[in-house]
């Protein structure tokens, strides 16, 4: 890396920091994310010389105590837990008020990049992969750990092939209360990959992450979401109402038993789904076992339209117009 001077001109647009710039003991060298609530850093730890990621909250969530439990968690999270398949954890501290965490530096590229790159993908490069994240995952419930947020962005692929989840800023962990955050959606996730129940607004389960490993293995396979929209009322709605399209009918080469999987990962009634991530993983492993006929069903029945949240408010925000518009109407004919 080159002279400070040299590293200041490279400016990251709208960042807190530019590359080369002190943060405590650590030193910028890239930006590597922005969350909803955080930046995220590749930095070189000047204690022991090592490269680490280090994740500095944005500037308007300082002193939000959501955002304080929600460091909290993910720290507890990645301290706690130790599995091939999940980021580990290094430490946290505090820095002129700004609180921060510090995990492992991870090479290689985020499965988002490897989508965009090279989907649709076959599904010999598929299962292995989507079998790794299950078995991180199938440890992480049996530690009483829900990710809630899983996603391509979530997931960075080491060169070896080795996946490894990161973020776990939304999980639910054991007697942990729920949180709501500022500047968030009611309801927590990324909506491509949200489980119907999520989009109710409730608290999920193992079976919600399940969904949404279904759904990244649609979207690797077919090379495209099997739910899609210009807005996320429109991507709610389908996850909600609309039929899974079947990928053995769509992508040439998926065999009825691999549609099955992700069908079944993705069945709108989490009894409907696979129990477990355990579950999901043993088809995984064996796709020529996978029971067919669930291929049958779709994706089961559609979640009433008044149970969904989004659609709640749009149709309490018409009501009151309406009710406006009647008031303005019944105001003009009193006149004298």
């Amino acid at each position: 890396m080159g002279s400070n001077s040299q590293a200041h001109k490279d400016i990251i647009p709208f960042m807190m920091f530019q590359i080369g710039d002190q943060f405590d003991h650590f030193q910028i060298r890239s930006h590597l994310a922005t969350g909803g609530m955080a930046d995220i850093y590749r930095a070189y730890d000047i204690m022991n010389g090592k490269e680490v990621v280090l994740k500095i909250p944005n500037q308007q969530m300082i002193g939000d105590p959501a955002q304080y439990e929600r460091f909290q968690r993910e720290l507890e999270v990645t301290n706690t837990l130790k599995h091939p398949t999940l980021q580990r954890g290094l430490g946290s501290g505090q820095f002129n008020r700004t609180p921060y965490l510090v995990t492992e530096y991870v090479e290689g590229r985020s499965l988002r990049d490897i989508i965009t790159q090279d989907a649709p993908l076959p599904p010999e490069t598929v299962l292995p992969l989507i079998e790794r994240i299950a078995d991180g995952m199938a440890y992480c419930h049996e530690n009483n750990v829900i990710h809630r947020d899983l996603k391509p962005e979530n997931i960075l692929v080491r060169t070896d092939g080795q996946p490894t989840i990161i973020d776990f800023g939304l999980a639910l962990t054991k007697d942990r209360r729920r949180v709501t955050y500022a500047n968030l959606s009611p309801t927590a996730g990324t909506p491509d990959y949200m489980s119907p129940e999520q989009i109710e607004g409730q608290r999920g389960d193992a079976r919600t992450d399940v969904y949404a490993l279904g759904t990244m293995m649609f979207e690797m396979l077919a090379g495209h979401l099997p739910f899609e929209g210009d807005s996320y009322q429109v991507v709610v709605a389908q996850h909600l109402q609309a039929p899974l399209p079947r990928l053995d009918r769509i992508k040439p080469g998926i065999t009825p038993q691999i549609a099955a999987i992700c069908a079944k990962a993705m069945q709108r009634d989490p009894d409907d789904r696979y129990p477990d991530m355990r579950a999901f993983l043993s088809d995984l492993q064996n796709p020529a076992a996978a029971d067919v006929s669930i291929l049958a069903k779709g994706t089961g029945k559609a979640v009433p339209f008044w149970k969904n949240s989004t659609l709640q408010a749009a149709a309490v925000g018409v009501l009151i117009l309406i009710l406006l518009i009647v008031f303005a109407v019944a105001a003009q004919g009193l006149r004298p």
